[in-house]
């Protein structure tokens, strides 16, 4: 059973993708999300391998595990996309929320950021082939979270599964995932810096 506050915080989301995503003309969203990636990638692009291993919060990945985060939910994400322009439901269970690698700080620094780039660099190209009247009727399911207040007014996650067209998928997996987790990465270095 949904609170109050959970419905509210579903159907502001499912009123986002039909106004900001799923009518969205093809070039603006490439555009959304290039910039998203640019955010990423000028925050991340710059640290040392030490800094972005540093542990700062308790309970928050470091900024290494968070690329990781990225690059391990962009490589699936691109194999859906490629199933959802084909006209196909993507097979399988949606892409988990918190989804990393078997030993996520064991990978090297320099790694991460080189295939993150890539991975941004395919995702573009894919989109920017996209034609602008493209439609499917396919839908990809994806792993919604939210922050919500609960009844004592303490921010909690709220998760569910949406069933999404491609362009509210393309704005959900790279534009909105890439903002949060920026978001992340800022608090992070914040902490470090204190």
């Amino acid at each position: 059973m949904r609170t109050e506050a959970e419905a509210q915080a579903m159907e502001r989301a499912r009123e986002y993708f039909r106004t900001k995503s799923s009518e969205a003309p093809v070039p603006v969203l490439c555009e959304r999300i290039a910039e998203a990636f640019r955010s990423v990638e000028d925050l991340m692009t710059p640290l040392p391998a030490a800094q972005a291993a540093c542990a700062t919060i308790p309970g928050e990945w470091t900024i290494h595990e968070i690329v990781d985060h990225l690059v391990e939910t962009y490589r699936p994400g691109l194999d859906e996309l490629w199933c959802l322009l084909a006209g196909r439901r993507p097979p399988g269970g949606p892409i988990p929320a918190n989804l990393q690698s078997k030993a996520p700080l064991l990978r090297p620094w320099p790694w991460l950021l080189d295939e993150l780039r890539r991975l941004h660099a395919e995702t573009l190209r894919t989109l920017a082939a996209v034609p602008a009247d493209y439609t499917t009727a396919a839908r990809a399911p994806l792993v919604m979270v939210v922050n919500v207040k609960d009844a004592e007014g303490k921010t909690t996650p709220l998760e569910w599964i949406e069933d999404l067209d491609w362009k509210s998928y393309t704005i959900v997996s790279w534009r909105l995932h890439a903002i949060d987790h920026v978001n992340q990465a800022r608090k992070v270095l914040a902490a470090l810096r204190a």
